[in-house]
Protein backbone atom coordinates (compact mmCIF):
# COMPACT_ATOMS: atom_id res chain seq x y z
CA UNK A 1 0.00 0.00 0.00
CA UNK A 2 1.66 3.34 -1.05
CA UNK A 3 1.27 6.07 1.32
CA UNK A 4 -1.01 9.25 0.23
CA UNK A 5 1.86 11.72 -0.27
CA UNK A 6 3.07 9.28 -2.91
CA UNK A 7 -0.83 8.93 -4.56
CA UNK A 8 -0.98 12.69 -4.48
CA UNK A 9 2.53 13.16 -6.16
CA UNK A 10 1.26 10.81 -9.29
CA UNK A 11 -1.78 12.33 -9.63
CA UNK A 12 -0.25 15.71 -10.06
CA UNK A 13 2.33 14.32 -12.22
CA UNK A 14 -0.46 12.54 -14.74
CA UNK A 15 -2.40 16.40 -14.56
CA UNK A 16 0.68 18.12 -15.32
CA UNK A 17 1.50 15.88 -17.75
CA UNK A 18 -1.71 15.67 -19.65
CA UNK A 19 -2.27 19.75 -19.59
CA UNK A 20 1.21 20.44 -20.94
CA UNK A 21 0.55 18.04 -23.77
CA UNK A 22 -3.10 19.68 -24.59
CA UNK A 23 -1.05 22.89 -24.35
CA UNK A 24 -1.35 24.84 -21.56
CA UNK A 25 1.35 26.36 -19.38
CA UNK A 26 1.30 24.47 -15.53
CA UNK A 27 2.98 26.24 -12.74
CA UNK A 28 3.24 24.65 -9.69
CA UNK A 29 3.89 27.15 -6.58
CA UNK A 30 6.54 26.94 -4.30
CA UNK A 31 5.71 24.96 -1.05
CA UNK A 32 2.77 23.40 0.58
CA UNK A 33 0.96 26.42 1.94
CA UNK A 34 -1.53 27.23 -1.01
CA UNK A 35 -5.00 25.30 -1.04
CA UNK A 36 -4.41 25.04 -4.60
CA UNK A 37 -1.78 22.63 -6.32
CA UNK A 38 -1.20 23.93 -9.85
CA UNK A 39 -1.52 27.09 -11.58
CA UNK A 40 -3.16 26.62 -15.06
CA UNK A 41 -2.78 29.30 -17.82
CA UNK A 42 -5.31 28.78 -21.08
CA UNK A 43 -4.03 31.99 -22.90
CA UNK A 44 -6.39 34.56 -21.27
CA UNK A 45 -6.86 33.26 -17.78
CA UNK A 46 -4.97 31.76 -15.10
CA UNK A 47 -6.74 28.80 -13.14
CA UNK A 48 -6.02 27.69 -9.59
CA UNK A 49 -6.61 24.13 -9.49
CA UNK A 50 -6.90 21.48 -6.43
CA UNK A 51 -5.75 18.00 -7.58
CA UNK A 52 -7.44 15.00 -6.54
CA UNK A 53 -7.49 11.33 -6.73
CA UNK A 54 -10.70 9.34 -7.02
CA UNK A 55 -11.24 6.04 -5.86
CA UNK A 56 -14.35 3.61 -6.01
CA UNK A 57 -16.93 4.09 -3.75
CA UNK A 58 -19.60 1.63 -4.73
CA UNK A 59 -20.33 -0.06 -8.42
CA UNK A 60 -20.35 2.16 -11.53
CA UNK A 61 -18.94 5.33 -9.23
CA UNK A 62 -15.75 7.52 -8.17
CA UNK A 63 -15.71 9.72 -5.22
CA UNK A 64 -13.39 12.52 -4.22
CA UNK A 65 -12.26 14.62 -1.28
CA UNK A 66 -13.83 17.98 -1.86
CA UNK A 67 -12.04 19.37 1.12
CA UNK A 68 -8.92 18.77 2.67
CA UNK A 69 -8.09 17.09 5.81
CA UNK A 70 -4.84 18.06 8.13
CA UNK A 71 -3.70 17.19 11.71
CA UNK A 72 -2.16 20.13 13.17
CA UNK A 73 -1.10 19.94 16.91
CA UNK A 74 -2.85 16.60 16.94
CA UNK A 75 -6.03 18.16 16.07
CA UNK A 76 -7.81 16.66 13.10
CA UNK A 77 -9.10 19.54 10.87
CA UNK A 78 -11.08 20.29 7.67
CA UNK A 79 -11.28 22.71 5.29
CA UNK A 80 -12.93 23.30 2.62
CA UNK A 81 -12.03 25.02 -0.89
CA UNK A 82 -14.47 27.91 -1.50
CA UNK A 83 -12.91 30.84 -2.92
CA UNK A 84 -9.82 29.75 -3.03
CA UNK A 85 -9.34 27.14 -5.94
CA UNK A 86 -11.32 27.18 -9.49
CA UNK A 87 -11.16 23.94 -10.16
CA UNK A 88 -10.58 20.30 -8.93
CA UNK A 89 -8.83 18.31 -12.07
CA UNK A 90 -9.31 14.58 -11.01
CA UNK A 91 -7.24 11.55 -11.50
CA UNK A 92 -9.48 7.86 -11.29
CA UNK A 93 -7.06 5.23 -11.39
CA UNK A 94 -9.27 2.95 -12.52
CA UNK A 95 -9.58 3.90 -15.62
CA UNK A 96 -6.89 6.78 -15.72
CA UNK A 97 -8.94 9.65 -16.80
CA UNK A 98 -8.71 13.22 -15.43
CA UNK A 99 -11.84 14.83 -14.50
CA UNK A 100 -12.68 18.94 -14.44
CA UNK A 101 -14.84 19.64 -11.80
CA UNK A 102 -15.30 24.16 -11.37
CA UNK A 103 -15.60 24.56 -8.02
CA UNK A 104 -18.57 26.14 -8.21
CA UNK A 105 -20.30 23.01 -9.20
CA UNK A 106 -18.76 20.84 -6.43
CA UNK A 107 -20.07 19.62 -2.99
CA UNK A 108 -18.70 20.71 0.89
CA UNK A 109 -17.46 16.88 1.86
CA UNK A 110 -17.18 14.50 -0.86
CA UNK A 111 -18.39 14.40 -4.35
CA UNK A 112 -19.41 11.41 -6.52
CA UNK A 113 -19.39 11.16 -9.93
CA UNK A 114 -21.26 8.27 -12.02
CA UNK A 115 -20.63 6.08 -15.11
CA UNK A 116 -24.12 4.45 -15.35
CA UNK A 117 -27.43 4.53 -12.78
CA UNK A 118 -30.50 2.67 -13.27
CA UNK A 119 -32.65 6.16 -13.32
CA UNK A 120 -31.89 9.27 -14.57
CA UNK A 121 -32.08 11.95 -11.99
CA UNK A 122 -31.33 15.72 -12.13
CA UNK A 123 -29.06 15.35 -8.82
CA UNK A 124 -26.82 12.64 -10.37
CA UNK A 125 -23.35 14.02 -11.46
CA UNK A 126 -22.60 11.85 -14.70
CA UNK A 127 -18.84 10.85 -14.90
CA UNK A 128 -18.60 11.51 -18.63
CA UNK A 129 -19.89 15.32 -18.22
CA UNK A 130 -16.32 16.15 -16.49
CA UNK A 131 -14.18 13.85 -18.19
CA UNK A 132 -11.61 16.17 -19.69
CA UNK A 133 -10.70 16.30 -22.91
CA UNK A 134 -8.25 18.52 -23.68
CA UNK A 135 -10.55 21.67 -23.10
CA UNK A 136 -10.83 23.86 -20.23
CA UNK A 137 -14.70 24.50 -19.70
Amino acid sequence: MRNSKAVGDETEARAVAELVACGYSVSVPFGDNDKYDLIVDDGTELHRIQCKTGWSNKAETLRFNTHSQTTKNGVYHEETYHGLIDAFLVYYPENEQLYWIDAVDATEQKMELRFESEIDHPSINWANEYEFDGDIP
